[in-house]
């Protein structure tokens, strides 16, 4: 099976979750053009509590599909968009990859993997307990966060749903995905 985009989503407003749209155009070093994360510095609301002068590495959430499978095996019906990604993948392994990783959706579009994402309880307001469902264990204890990755946007284009995913670039080095 190829890897591709599976859905799309962007929302101007901050709000958990997105609306789901046919296309999207990815900016460089900015993110998604027309939503709410997008920008050069951080436009996470907590995350600008914080330090409003840091680096936006969180232009761009990505999330497996095979997370919705998983989660529909549970019990919890979540469509594209609710979990807040602006790119849902099919046939990427996303949590196995390496920080730097670059990956190409599309003809034009490239983003570099920043690190993952750290699901928040504001999943539990979309059904009580789909927090703890993103969450797992490793044989060592470890948390295993499975709620997507994050990315920057390093050369941009439009993406639409259907297009190929493929690995642009991996780093020499695999350095463990943490979250961002």
């Amino acid at each position: 099976m190829t890897a591709q985009v599976a859905a799309l989503a962007c929302d101007a407003e901050h709000r958990f979750s997105k609306r789901v749209q046919d296309s999207i155009v990815l900016l460089a070093g900015r993110g998604v053009q027309g939503d709410a994360h997008a920008g050069v510095l951080v436009q996470h609301l907590a995350r600008i509590r914080k330090n409003p002068q840091a680096a936006n590495l969180r232009q761009v959430h990505l999330i497996h599909s095979e997370l919705l499978d998983e989660l529909a095996d549970k019990g919890f019906a979540i469509a594209p968009g609710q979990l807040g990604e602006n790119v849902l993948t099919r046939g990427v392994d996303l949590l196995g990859l390496s920080t730097g990783t670059r990956l190409r959706l599309g003809e034009d579009a490239l983003v570099e993997i920043t690190g993952l994402r750290n699901p928040c309880r504001q999943l539990n307001d979309l059904a009580p307990g789909l927090m703890e469902a993103t969450l797992d264990r490793a044989a060592d204890g470890s948390l295993i966060r499975k709620c997507g990755v994050m990315a920057v946007v390093v050369s941009g284009g439009e993406v639409r749903t259907g297009d190929p995913v493929s690995l642009e670039s991996v780093p020499l080095t695999h350095e463990p995905l943490q979250p961002v």
